[in-house]
């Protein structure tokens, strides 16, 4: 009987944390944090916690296989990180330019189309995790990956050293 108390209080204890860490997460973001770089002209977007939510739940389901933390499998020299989106041409490192690229995705000089070889919804019919995005899902996609460097600094897209 003492045995099934102390389970059970343990059990209460471990599901009381996971609540209140939780909760402290969401509010942890301010909205300076959630503030992603919109286009090239330097307009911002403000993410919406939902939006938060939603761009990281659609990156694990359509991203993270190939680009996990960050890093990119197939080149570890291109990651996720803000410098190495904003030396691609075009840049990468903003909202719009992200939805372009898992659009019409190009070459890190952008001189080739690299649309049979990653995921897009020019290649949806190759990779079916794409078939169904919205331009919201992409516009939600870019958000979380822009967001990730304020929130894991170099560890987002830091290669082997942090991953």
């Amino acid at each position: 009987m003492l045995k099934r108390l102390i389970i059970l209080a343990v059990a209460t204890l471990w599901f009381a944390c996971q609540v209140a860490v939780g909760r402290a997460e969401a509010i942890e973001l301010s909205e300076e944090i959630r503030t992603v770089t919109l286009n090239e002209q330097g307009e911002t977007l403000v993410l919406s916690l939902e939006q938060v939510a939603r761009g990281k739940k659609l990156f694990n389901f359509a991203c993270a296989q190939c680009h996990l933390g960050g890093k990119t499998k197939t080149d570890p020299n291109i990651n996720l990180a803000l410098d190495s989106l904003a030396g691609a041409t075009p840049r990468r490192d903003t909202v719009v330019g992200l939805v372009d690229y898992m659009k019409r995705p190009t070459t890190y000089d952008g001189s080739t189309d690299i649309s049979e070889v990653h995921p897009s919804l020019e290649s949806a019919d190759i990779f079916p995790r794409m078939r169904n995005l919205t331009d919201q899902d992409l516009e939600d996609i870019a958000g979380h990956i822009l967001l990730q460097p304020k929130i894991l600094g170099k560890m987002w897209g830091g290669g082997k050293v942090y991953n």
